[in-house]
């Protein structure tokens, strides 16, 4: 936000259950099109059109946002979104989806059993590598583990989606699809599908990188990030 704001307006809302937004509905089956709706606000004040910026989680929401109303997206920025559904259309039980779904299942249960530093080891580990967790300061570990509490339904909404890998051949906006190159085989699963149907993409691998580059290299995420937007 710092880097960009010298020459754009910059926003940055929360998901849904983080932040100061809504906790997660406990009525209803929720889905991306409910994280897409809360942000129906931020995109009437941004006006258009916008540029879209989303990493993991928020790069699932970003694409199906831009799929849904493409006319106002200038132009798509996407740190290996986790629409791991994608897998799950491919080959239902494959071995990358797997790995993620147990993760994910083994940190919600340590949640409900009141083990969040034991959750956020589990799903940082994953992400990172083993040992990533306990080289973390410790104010760092607390701040992670108690981001942890929707784990089970980031998952749940994340295989559940419904849009299907041939829908994102429509979405004719400019995209900057990064991926890095020590990421898990869930995140760049997700990758090798859309980069092969998303019409205006270009793929960047950032050597040795992982699913969490955005935080652990920022200035070599946010150099192609600033590249890219000047050119769009």
């Amino acid at each position: 936000m710092e880097r960009l704001a010298t020459r754009h307006r910059v926003l940055a809302p929360d998901s849904l259950g983080a932040g100061k937004s809504p906790a997660w509905p406990a009525d209803r089956v929720v889905m991306l099109r409910d994280e897409v709706a809360l942000l129906e606000p931020v995109f009437a004040a941004a006006g258009s059109p916008f540029f879209l910026i989303g990493h993991s989680y928020g790069g699932a929401v970003a694409l199906l946002a831009a799929l849904g109303r493409p006319e106002r997206v200038r132009a798509l920025v996407l740190y290996e979104p986790t629409l791991f559904s994608l897998l799950e259309e491919e080959s239902p039980g494959q071995a990358a989806a797997n790995g993620i779904r147990a993760a994910a299942a083994d940190a919600a249960a340590d949640i409900d059993a009141g083990r969040p530093s034991v959750a956020g080891e589990r799903f940082i580990d994953y992400w990172m590598g083993k040992g990533t967790w306990r080289s973390m300061p410790e104010a760092r570990q607390a701040s992670v583990a108690a981001s942890m509490g929707n784990i089970g339904q980031w998952s749940r909404v994340l295989f559940a989606e419904p849009t299907p890998l041939q829908s994102f051949r429509s979405l004719r906006v400019p995209v900057l699809y990064l991926v890095g190159t020590e990421s898990p085989a869930s995140s760049r699963g997700v990758a090798r599908l859309l980069t092969g149907v998303l019409p205006k993409v270009t793929v960047v691998e950032l050597a040795g990188l992982g699913h969490m580059g955005p935080v652990t290299h920022p200035d070599i995420v946010n150099d192609r990030i600033v590249d890219f937007l000047g050119r769009h």
